[in-house]
């Protein structure tokens, strides 16, 4: 038999319900902690992907090269 009054039980309820809610917090507080670093990671590598297309590797050849095939 439970001898604890109703506002103690509800406290013991609210208490519990709060605990959870502050591990779900931390939860979600790690997952979108991880998920900025994946998007700063993205970032930079399309930085290094727009610097890699939008810089000539080579020289094109003129028109007055032959081609191989000659």
């Amino acid at each position: 038999m439970d001898t604890s009054s109703p506002a103690e039980q509800r406290l013991t309820e609210l208490e519990i319900r709060s605990g959870f809610a502050e591990d779900l917090l931390d939860t979600l507080n790690q997952t979108v902690y991880r998920q900025q670093q994946q998007i700063d990671q993205l970032q930079q590598e399309l930085r290094a992907l727009r610097q890699m297309v939008l810089t000539p590797a080579s020289p094109r050849p003129t028109g007055d090269e032959r081609p191989p095939h000659y």
